[in-house]
């Protein structure tokens, strides 16, 4: 066994002892998504944090569904194709994941929430935001884009030096594995390259499917307009943040208008929720009480 499936089944122990465990619901026949979810029937404001494109929902929101479970009803979902989420329909889009997502919340008994979404978890966060205004009561978005359409696409490309998402969201190589993680990161150390080789393994489940989702997420500058949105939305950035910089934060809070508030958390990159886990937790915990009561 590696030691990345030794980490997780350790953190899996430590979450059901906070009181988090996992559970699959089905959506509709051939789809299932897996939740973790509260142990126990809770009253507590429910917060649903939303993943990225390299690891589950628990691996990549660990520190914060730790830090929260005491205060929140905390709900991390694995989006279809990620950790224990599948179907059997030929949909790829963004607008179906935030449905599965969505219904899967309903099913769980879930009226009224806080997303937290991170990257790809924001495009789907602004989309279940969009579709389901009456679930979705207010959002935090950290280092994401309403929706990547060509422009923002090429331009976050040509600045990475990759010519598609595939070529670097789903490396084929321990090497192409390291150049994603310290792209992603701002200071994170090298790790041996058994790390990576897990990581990879991971990466290349459903890697087929992932490169059809990484196709249905580009849109075209025609086809987005955007939406208004009646939710109040906290952007929250890592400073250093490579793949989405800080001006992409600015313009997010522009086309947000007046419901947007803003803040960067100082030398962090992409993935500041696991780089700086303790500030990020800070920040969350003076910002989520005013989100949820307003």
């Amino acid at each position: 066994m590696g030691l990345l499936k030794i980490y997780k089944f350790f953190l899996h122990g430590v979450l059901k002892l906070a009181g988090i465990s996992p559970k699959k619901i089905e959506i509709q026949p051939g789809t299932v998504v897996n939740f973790w979810v509260p142990t126990q029937t809770t009253t507590k404001p429910a917060v649903v944090f939303l993943h990225g494109f390299a690891f589950d929902g628990i691996l990549t929101w660990q520190f914060q569904a730790l830090a929260l479970a005491k205060h929140y009803s905390v709900y991390v979902p694995d989006f279809v194709f990620f950790g224990d989420s599948i179907t059997d329909k030929s949909e790829r889009s963004v607008e179906f994941q935030a449905e599965c997502i969505a219904k899967g919340l309903k099913k769980l008994g879930v009226q009224k929430c806080t997303l937290v979404g991170f990257s790809y978890g924001g495009m789907v966060g602004f989309k279940m935001a969009e579709i389901y205004p009456e679930l979705v009561h207010s959002m935090v978005v950290t280092c994401s884009t309403m929706a990547l359409t060509e422009s923002i696409s090429k331009a976050r490309l040509h600045r990475l030096g990759f010519n598609s998402w595939p070529d670097f969201l789903l490396p084929d190589s321990v090497q192409g594995v390291e150049t994603l993680v310290q792209l992603a990161s701002h200071s994170f150390p090298k790790f041996p390259n058994f790390i990576y080789k897990e990581i990879l393994e991971g990466i290349c489940k459903y890697r087929r499917e992932k490169v059809e989702l990484l196709k249905a997420l580009v849109i075209s500058d025609e086809e987005f307009t955007v939406p208004s949105y009646h939710q109040r939305i906290h952007v929250l950035w890592g400073k250093n943040d490579k793949i989405f910089e800080v001006e992409n934060g600015q313009y997010l809070q522009q086309q947000i208008g007046e419901k947007a508030s803003v803040e960067y958390i100082e030398n962090s990159g992409h993935i500041v929720q696991l780089e700086r886990p303790f500030k990020y937790n800070s920040c969350l915990n003076k910002i989520l009480p005013s989100l949820s009561s307003s």
